[in-house]
């Protein structure tokens, strides 16, 4: 006669399984839309990286369009989250906000395949344009939110000089994007010049915030 508390620990291993199993899906399907792209990634695929079947896969997402939505709510949002709390909480000026979101950023993103992100959205947007229109509505206008803030915080307190946030953030918001997309595209075949990624960004910040920053009279 078996154990009625084995029973019992089953039933827990059981529970445990099945809450864990929509971040299992969803961090395979991460893994394999940066791979092999979102339009050649099947669920079926999915499925079989995440170790459940492709049922179980259709019961937590209907489409793979809402399995890629909630990639970006799981793992990315987070992210950007973290970025608004850092800017709500800081205490310095804003050149060292500045400085601080865009290195936290890539910190956050770089030892994963998060960092893909970017370079998937670029070459499947026009194939699907839903998958881009929530990428750009959840992740994109919020962290250009953040820096206009900052940028315009950082004018009204004299700090930096006077400058059009929106087009501003752009300029500061592009560099981290291509770094992203390089990784991911050119650099293994870039073998010129073996960049350094925190150095990347330094050297870009310097640049960024000298020609941002107000000349004192």
């Amino acid at each position: 006669m078996k154990n009625p508390h084995s029973k019992q620990l089953d039933s827990h291993r059981h529970q445990r399984r099945k809450a864990a199993r929509p971040g299992e899906i969803i961090a395979a399907a991460l893994e394999l839309f940066v791979e092999h792209g979102f339009a050649a990634t099947r669920l079926e695929d999915v499925a079989r990286r995440a170790g459940v079947s492709k049922g179980t896969v259709y019961l937590y997402f209907d489409s793979k369009e809402a399995l890629f939505e909630a990639v970006v709510r799981e793992i990315v949002i987070p992210q950007v989250e973290r970025s608004e709390t850092l800017a709500q909480q800081h205490q310095g000026s804003q050149a060292e906000l500045l400085e601080q979101l865009v290195m936290n950023w890539w910190q956050s993103v770089s030892t994963g395949p998060i960092c893909g992100i970017p370079k998937l959205i670029i070459a499947e947007s026009a194939n699907f344009p839903q998958a881009a229109q929530f990428f750009v509505d959840n992740v994109i206008n919020r962290m250009r939110r953040i820096f206009n803030q900052v940028i315009e915080n950082g004018i009204e307190e004299g700090e930096f000089r006077r400058v059009d946030p929106e087009y501003i953030t752009r300029l500061l918001m592009s560099p981290m994007v291509l770094l992203a997309i390089w990784r991911h595209s050119l650099q293994p075949y870039d073998q010129t010049f073996p960049m350094d990624e925190q150095t990347y960004l330094h050297q870009h910040l310097d640049l960024f915030l000298n020609g941002l920053r107000k000349e004192k009279a």
